[in-house]
C-alpha cells in the first residue's frame, strides 16, 4: 500500500550566538562543553541530508572556536550529512572559523565577515601604581612566569614570544580557511588574512561565503516551502540566571563592558 501523505523534509537548525569562550563571571559564552549536546542532537535526526547552523559571534577563544569547528565536521562526516552555515550580524574571527565547518556559507548583505587574524589586548598600569604609592611584589620560580605583567615594564623578549604564538595561531586559522574554502577564495589584489573584515556582499565576491540570504528563505528555496525547520538553541539555565541576578552590580557592569568591547570592534 502506498501512503497518500508525502513526508516533509526536515532540517535541524542550531543557533550559536555570543562571544566564544568566557564572556564574564556568569556568562560563559559559546564553548564546546555548552553546545556539544545540542549539536549532537541536531545531527542525530534520522534520514536528514543537511543540518543548518546560524552563527552570530564576533569571536573570542581560538581554542573553543577550533573545538566547535572540529566537532561539527566530525558529526557531519559521521552522519554523512551536509552543513549549511548562516552568518547573522557578525561571523568574524573565531565566529568565521566556526563558519568554515560549513559545506556552504550564507550571510546577509550587511553581515560582517572575516577578521582572519589573532589579537591580544591589555593595559599597562606601571605608572599608575607609582603615582598612587603602590609597591608591586612578584616572586616566581621560572624566569618567564611573570611575562607581560601589566604592572611592570614591557620586555622586548616577552613581546617577541607573544608574537610568535600569535603567528602559530594565525597559521592554524589560515589553514582551516584554505582547506574549507579552497579554490572559492579570490586572493587577487587583496589580503584575505590580514585581519580585515568585510560586509556580506564583498565577502561573497572574495569567496569567503557562497551566497546572500537568511536561513528561512535559503532553506525553503533549497528544500521547498513545506520544509520543517527544527530549531535548536541552548537556553540559559535557571542557576545561571539566578546567580547573574544576584551578583553585584560592579561585576555585571564589568562583564557587559568586556563583552561589548568585543562586539564593538565590528560596529555593534
Amino acid at each position: 500500500m502506498f501512503s497518500i501523505f508525502k513526508k516533509k523534509k526536515v532540517v535541524p537548525h542550531v543557533r550559536l550566538t555570543g562571544v566564544i569562550g568566557s564572556a564574564g563571571r556568569f556568562n560563559k559564552g559559546i564553548d564546546l562543553a555548552g553546545q556539544r549536546d545540542i549539536l549532537k542532537k541536531a545531527f542525530s535526526f534520522k534520514k536528514i541530508t543537511h543540518v543548518a547552523v546560524s552563527i552570530n559571534s564576533p569571536g573570542g577563544s581560538p581554542v573553543q572556536s577550533h573545538l566547535i569547528y572540529s566537532y561539527i565536521r566530525q558529526l557531519a562526516e559521521k552522519s554523512k550529512v551536509k552543513v549549511i552555515i548562516f552568518a547573522e550580524d557578525v561571523a568574524a574571527s573565531g565566529g568565521y572559523l566556526i563558519s568554515c565547518a560549513g559545506d556552504e556559507i550564507y550571510a546577509n548583505s550587511s553581515s560582517i565577515i572575516g577578521s582572519i587574524g589573532v589579537i591580544s589586548a591589555s593595559f599597562g598600569f606601571k605608572d599608575l601604581i607609582k603615582k598612587i604609592g603602590v609597591e608591586r611584589r612578584v616572586h616566581t620560580a621560572g624566569k618567564n612566569k611573570s611575562s607581560l605583567d601589566p604592572f611592570q615594564e614591557e620586555k622586548s623578549e616577552d613581546i617577541e614570544r607573544l608574537k610568535n604564538i600569535q603567528l602559530d595561531l594565525h597559521k592554524d586559522f589560515i589553514r582551516v580557511v584554505e582547506e574549507s574554502r579552497g579554490s572559492k577564495l579570490k586572493k587577487d589584489g587583496i589580503e584575505l588574512f590580514s585581519g580585515e573584515f568585510w560586509a556580506g556582499s564583498k565577502s561573497k565576491e572574495l569567496g569567503l561565503i557562497d551566497g546572500l540570504g537568511n536561513a528561512n528563505e535559503i532553506l525553503k528555496e533549497k528544500f521547498g516551502e513545506d520544509v520543517v525547520i527544527k530549531k535548536f538553541e541552548k537556553p540559559k539555565g535557571w542557576l545561571s540566571k539566578k546567580l547573574s541576578s544576584s551578583s553585584n552590580q560592579m561585576d555585571q557592569l564589568a562583564n557587559i563592558l568586556e563583552e561589548r568591547s568585543i562586539w564593538q570592534r565590528y560596529g555593534f
